[in-house]
């Protein structure tokens, strides 16, 4: 897997994933990317194969199943002799929970160079089925997580991601009527690019924090 790197060489490093229906190249993640650049993060992205499959021959291919995806992260963290802060947005952040959440021998080496996990959006269970989660995971999960998520977000709200009974120590960052990309309605007051950048702050700071 290709990376596609921004900010300075010797930046404390973001592992950064994309979500399940777009590429490292989409608007949000160029955004972010290069707003965590300009504050001194190293952020390499890239493409799973499924999605550069999809990029390369313009056919639509659905995300391959999570233990291929987990997989897959894995042999690229493996790949970089540097620890990191690994994350994503949507299915990429979740891939990256459920890698530091292994807890097999064959994992250990790939997490000790995790220092932290980054979400944006995350999935906490798929589109209207708010009774399936994905949260039995996060127990396991050993360094700090951040997660940015709109409070209307349809794979997690606000409300409904306080009743998850989730592990105390997950800093949450909640954009006011942001929905699953983080954006708000224009009745709301808020826009996208202030709730990008309030995202690309905090996440920066958890970044540094982390790789301290």
């Amino acid at each position: 897997m290709e990376l596609i790197y921004n900010g300075p060489v010797d930046g404390p490093l973001f592992l950064f994933a994309h979500g399940a229906g777009a590429p490292a190249t989409s608007d949000v993640m160029e955004t972010i990317a290069k707003g965590l650049a300009q504050q001194g993060i190293r952020v390499a992205r890239f493409n799973f194969p499924y999605m550069q499959q999809r990029v390369d021959n313009g056919t639509r291919r659905p995300p391959e199943r999570a233990p291929k995806l987990i997989a897959q992260l894995q042999q690229l963290i493996a790949s970089i002799d540097q620890p990191m802060v690994i994350g994503g947005k949507s299915m990429g952040g979740r891939m990256a929970t459920l890698v530091a959440s292994d807890a097999s021998t064959d994992a250990l080496t790939v997490n000790a160079k995790i220092k932290g996990i980054a979400c944006l959006g995350f999935p906490f269970h798929p589109a209207n089925k708010p009774e399936s989660l994905r949260t039995e995971h996060f127990p396991l999960i050993q360094q700090p997580v951040f997660i940015a998520q709109g409070d209307r977000d349809k794979l997690g709200t606000k409300e409904e991601v306080a009743s998850y009974g989730l592990p105390e120590d997950i800093e949450f960052l909640w954009l006011t009527d942001g929905d699953h990309d983080l954006k708000p309605r224009v009745k709301s007051g808020f826009t996208h690019q202030a709730h990008l950048q309030t995202t690309i702050d905090n996440m920066a700071l958890f970044i540094k924090q982390a790789l301290l």
